[in-house]
């Protein structure tokens, strides 16, 4: 009867440590739900499914470099939507690059496209600027791919009085090829018949393609 016992014991002691060892296994390598996890990919943590968690910091062959906003938003950081948005990564703190567009917001404002947006061609732009940002109800505006390539040229107009210091609308539609590049820089030059470089200003806009 005391062997019987004993037998039974060591059984359920068995069965008991079985469990407990599966639990420890399927809650480190998440074998509970393996289409939702992280994957290490190249050096970096990739998504796969949809995990709960953030990507781990570390644990996936050399450390990742961050050093900017969108390397640290494709690694599903936590991302605080401020203006710009601000990205967390290993206690460093990456804003959004949104160009210029808080220095000229008293000369110049843009409607379309913003900050960061992926444009098409053809692609009208509008807002609003300053009447000595124009010369003759017009002012250039250009857009470059990031290899500092100029894609298109177009004139800016408005179709009211611009010879005033309040804010007149302006609007003009541009046609360009695809960009060699993912994004781009959509510069609104400030019209300056003079020439002398004192006089020039200018809105810089990111864009991706």
């Amino acid at each position: 009867m005391i062997l019987k016992d004993m037998r039974k014991t060591i059984l359920i002691s068995s069965l008991v440590f079985l469990v407990l060892i599966t639990a420890v296994v399927v809650v480190k390598f998440g074998l509970n739900n393996p289409e939702d996890t992280w994957l290490c990919q190249n050096g970096i943590w990739v998504k796969h499914g949809n995990p709960v968690g953030l990507a781990p910091l570390t644990g996936c062959g050399t450390p990742k470099n961050v050093t900017n906003f969108k390397e640290c938003a494709d690694l599903g950081q936590p991302i605080m939507e401020s203006y710009p948005r601000q990205c967390r990564f290993n206690n460093q703190t990456f804003a959004e690059n949104i160009g210029n567009e808080l220095e000229k917001t008293d000369l110049i404002r843009i409607n379309n496209p913003r900050p960061n947006q992926k444009i098409t061609s053809p692609l009208t732009i509008s807002g609003e600027a300053r009447g000595y940002w124009f010369f003759e109800a017009s002012f250039p505006v250009r857009l470059y791919d990031d290899n500092n390539n100029l894609l298109v040229t177009g004139i800016a107009q408005t179709q009211t009085d611009w010879m005033t210091t309040d804010f007149v609308p302006y609007t003009v539609t541009i046609q360009f090829s695809p960009s060699p590049t993912p994004t781009g820089l959509l510069i609104l030059q400030k019209d300056n018949p003079s020439g002398l470089p004192e006089y020039d200003d200018q809105l810089v806009v990111p864009v991706s393609f």
